[in-house]
């Protein structure tokens, strides 16, 4: 009989995040009441952020495989090859709920999370990103949360040493509860050196590598399956702290230690630490784990059992190791001044056996744990789309120059240059693209290639229409892809949403999610690695649903890398997929107008990828000058965009009116050339079946000429763009 000296009541039950008849469900399972220490394990192994038990049937509908995969769902990270050898690997994941009760700690160790699923497979990252979302500025905790939020991803990535290339950064009320923090990262490994997290061979010694285990983040994995109320700040101590400079030097510890040889399993103690990392790489394997925590090495005096099980203190990994090579592998670790401990062995029992002090804590049927955990088929109701809007129903702005300055200095449209600034894009010296283009590059050393990568979505499109705008995120992160030049290869998400208890949230994800797969399936991109994040609400309010998506793609030549900034006076400028028409949930309508309405564009995926071929095409052939895709804010704004990019070239237009110059219809793209060579490309484009017409002409010094109806100087957008975010950032508090 296992000792038990703290009685198992409801209520432990419930603070432990389980549902009475999941508790029952877990002590039918092994025929008694559990141990302090084995509610603890089930309760880590069970909540919805390691289980995924409401959202797995869900996700067994996107597509995984193709030629380019090597690794879907279900390792730490994808594995996409790229040729020459080499594999991209690539992963989102979220740390919403930390991030919200301490952001600086909360976004850097989410930084630091996803940096370790992807070196734990054998890759050196490469590059970082971020998708960030906050609540209404003028929320009094909302310029707070920015700058933790930011200065954590900044301490933490700059630290480690890895380019931070892209991302997003949004606002809006209904994230004023649960702001969403989503870090990617990207990795480059050998395609014959990846490394897996199933345990092979019995009585091998398990691995305790890295730091010391202390009492940070105790239930954070359980917390972030919760919902918040009033009493979030109470949370704080289940936040994890990082330290970049351990991570660092545990990256080059396991890189040396991988290429020995002597690894044969591998898995970082991420979210509900050694329990999820030991359990995963026994069941993987059919095998079973015995650790005996006497071993383990702690940085605070008189842990429990419970708590190193639960702890999630930052940069360890669990390793299953060749026995003969047990020596070289201490020296390595003990080299890079990290702790080096055998902790356990694999079994032939299929049980997780947990010992401490000479006491058997938990013995628990290890496969169970993982695949016994509660699968649900929630209940969902078809959300109700919103109605399409009529764009002679939305009137033209009495000023057209004030309203595009308004849109152009709005807290959603205005530079982000006060964020990314913060983060260091230029070590390991491969950065081809930084961010403020359509995507960010990196170089192939010893290769003429480049890899892109982007993050997208647009939740209000979400919100409005989940269906278009699973669609619409997929397509959106392609076209940034492919307006670089590079060919879209695969995605990872992160899906972003509320309490799945609810059928109308559920509904939104399912319609979500299938529009995803819709899109992923038309344009050849495959989802590869994810994330889900459900209970983001506060006393009820949900988030705006924010399936973000994370694409990676490849530019055979990098010599041929488009960019977003005009070239030269004189050039004629071109619009690829023809003018606006759709102003619903538009830029305009809410910015302008004060209106949140209607449905979102639509997504004809036949004509993204037709497109987007054609787009790729005029690039690699050096036909094209410029390239930027269309999206929030319409024509008006990717004009502006491209204009201030090359801070001395403008464009004069028109005459067009404000449903052609803010409409944000899918599948566009503007694109500049010499003059002389425009009517060839818009024959070429014709033949392929895409329209393309010519609009204006790049000028020098002239910002945005709207033929008869405005005329805004450089100096007055960069003024518009640059002006609102170190403005809001550096007003006194409230």
């Amino acid at each position: 009989m296992i000792p038990n000296d703290i009685k198992i009541t409801p209520e432990l039950v419930a603070q432990h995040g389980l549902k009475p008849d999941e508790y029952e469900r877990f002590r039918k399972l092994i025929g008694r009441d559990p141990s302090i220490t084995e509610l603890g394990i089930v309760s880590a192994m069970w909540n919805e952020h390691c289980s995924y038990k409401s959202s797995k049937k869900w996700l067994k509908t996107l597509p995984t495989k193709g030629p380019k995969v090597i690794q879907g769902p279900g390792e730490n990270a994808g594995v996409v090859d790229i040729g020459d050898g080499q594999a991209v690997i690539f992963k989102m994941e979220s740390h919403n709920h930390p991030s919200f009760i301490e952001p600086y700690q909360g976004a850097a160790t989410g930084v630091g999370g996803i940096l370790r699923d992807v070196f734990t497979m054998g890759a050196r990252p490469v590059a970082a990103l971020n998708a960030l979302r906050f609540g209404s500025p003028d929320h009094p905790k909302t310029r707070h949360l920015v700058s933790g939020v930011v200065a954590g991803i900044g301490g933490y990535g700059n630290s480690f040493g890895v380019p931070t290339l892209g991302g997003e950064v949004n606002f809006h009320p209904r994230y004023n509860g649960n702001i969403l923090v989503n870090a990617m990262a990207v990795g480059l490994a050998d395609t014959n050196k990846i490394f897996y997290s199933k345990a092979e061979g019995v009585g091998l010694p398990v691995v305790y590598l890295g730091a010391k285990t202390g009492r940070d983040g105790i239930h954070g994995a359980t917390m972030a399956s919760a919902e918040f109320d009033d009493k979030a700040e109470e949370k704080r101590p289940t936040v994890q702290v990082g330290d970049p400079f351990t991570e660092k030097c545990l990256l080059e510890a396991c890189l040396e230690l991988m290429a020995s040889g002597a690894v044969i399993a591998i898995q970082d103690m991420g979210a509900a630490g050694l329990t999820c990392s030991a359990v995963e790489m026994g069941a993987k394997g059919d095998l079973g784990i015995e650790l005996d925590l006497d071993k383990v090495p702690c940085r605070e005096d008189g842990m429990t059992a419970y708590e190193m099980m639960l702890s999630e203190s930052q940069e360890r990994m669990l390793m299953v190791l060749r026995p003969e090579q047990e020596e070289e592998a201490e020296a390595i670790f003990r080299k890079w001044g990290l702790d080096f401990a055998i902790v356990g062995q694999t079994t032939d029992t299929l049980r997780f056996v947990i010992k401490h002090e000479g006491e058997v804590k938990a013995d628990l049927p290890i496969k169970e744990l993982g695949d016994e955990a509660p699968e649900y088929d929630r209940p969902w109701v078809a959300p109700k789309v919103k109605p399409l809007l009529k764009a002679e129903d939305v009137p033209a702005p009495n000023d057209l120059k004030a309203a595009i300055l308004k849109i152009l200095g709005s807290p959603d449209m205005s530079s982000r240059r006060w964020v990314w600034e913060q983060y260091d894009h230029l070590i390991q010296s491969n950065s081809a693209q930084i961010p403020g283009g359509d995507a960010g590059v990196i170089r192939l050393d010893g290769t003429p290639k480049g890899l892109a990568v982007s993050t997208d979505v647009t939740p209000r499109y979400v919100e409005a229409d989940p269906f278009e705008g699973g669609k619409q995120a997929v397509a959106e992160c392609w076209r940034n892809l492919t307006a670089v030049g590079a060919d879209p290869i695969a995605v990872t998400d992160n899906l972003n949403f509320g309490n799945p208890e609810r059928p109308e949230i559920m509904g939104t994800f399912v319609k979500a999610i299938e529009g995803i797969g819709e899109a992923c399936r038309a344009l050849d991109f495959p989802v590869v690695s994810g994330n889900v994040s459900l209970y983001n609400e506060t006393n009820g309010q949900a988030i705006l649903p924010t399936p973000a998506i994370g694409g990676v793609g490849l530019l055979p030549d990098l010599t041929k890398m488009a960019t977003v900034a005009f070239k030269a006076d004189g050039e004629a400028v071109l619009l690829v997929g023809g003018h606006g028409t759709h102003l619903g949930q538009s830029i305009y309508l809410r910015e302008v107008l004060g209106r949140e309405e209607g449905a979102p564009p639509p997504v004809d995926l036949a004509r993204e990828k037709r497109h987007g071929d054609l787009i790729r095409s005029f690039i690699r052939s050096g036909q094209v000058t410029a390239v930027h895709d269309i999206s929030d804010g319409g024509l008006a704004s990717a004009l502006i965009e491209m204009a201030l990019a090359s801070k001395t070239l403008g464009a004069s237009v028109g005459p067009l009116d404000h449903v052609a110059l803010f409409g944000e219809d899918q599948a566009r793209y503007v694109v500049t050339c010499p003059a002389k060579e425009a009517a060839k490309i818009i024959t070429q484009a014709h033949v392929k079946g895409v329209d393309v017409i010519r609009i204006g002409t790049v000028t020098k010094d002239a910002g945005l000429i709207v033929e008869g109806a405005a005329s805004i100087s450089l100096d007055d957008l960069h003024k518009a763009h640059e002006g609102w975010f170190p403005a809001f950032m550096g007003a006194k508090a409230a």
